[in-house]
């Protein structure tokens, strides 16, 4: 589906700014993660709209099982994602809170970033507001699945993450390790 998709997306220029295509390679087989950042609602809705509309969405059609389309906020202490070089393991996790664990998951990140960033770089934080809420994602980039393990276990071992208190407010976790299509802007 990879080719087909970066034929698309130059085919048909998107109005918000193409981040990232990230292969699904453990967890959800077959799944691609296509981010882009939007200055605007109109932009983003005019974006979706064209998708929804085609008759051949992505190029692949003929591939598609299913697709969604969400709109997640970056946490408000996390930088915008930016092309470049950053994996080219990109680890993906996403929750799903118990109600009203928004506001404290934040707090607590906002807390334990800093320190969880000393072992690596965080690419990603944010929440969804839209789809099934309350989620939030993040993601964070490794050189090697190795280094992720390493990194992982003495954040655990060190008390420097998960963040005092984050765990409380989650419903349901996953974690999925996605790769970079060779035209992906972040890799």
């Amino acid at each position: 589906a990879l080719p087909p998709i970066e034929q698309w997306l130059k085919a048909n220029p998107r109005k918000g700014e193409f981040i990232a295509c990230l292969a699904n390679e453990i967890g959800d087989l077959n799944t691609i993660l296509l981010l882009h950042h939007y200055a605007s609602e109109a932009d983003m809705i005019a974006d979706r709209e064209q998708v929804a509309k085609s008759a051949n969405p992505f190029g692949c059609v003929e591939l598609i099982t299913g697709m969604t389309a969400d709109t997640f906020v970056m946490f408000p202490f996390i930088p915008a994602i930016k092309p470049g070089q950053y994996g080219p393991i990109f680890e993906v996790r996403t929750y799903r809170f118990k109600p009203n664990g928004l506001a404290p998951t934040i707090a607590a990140w906002e807390k334990a970033v800093p320190g969880r960033q000393k072992l690596s770089p965080i690419l990603a934080a944010m929440y969804s507001v839209s789809g099934q809420t309350t989620r939030f994602m993040h993601i964070w980039p490794y050189p090697t699945l190795e280094v992720r393990a390493a990194t992982r276990k003495t954040a655990i071992e060190t008390g420097v993450w998960p963040p005092q208190g984050g765990p409380d407010h989650l419903l349901t976790m996953r974690t999925d390790i996605y790769l970079p299509a060779p035209f992906s802007p972040i890799r």
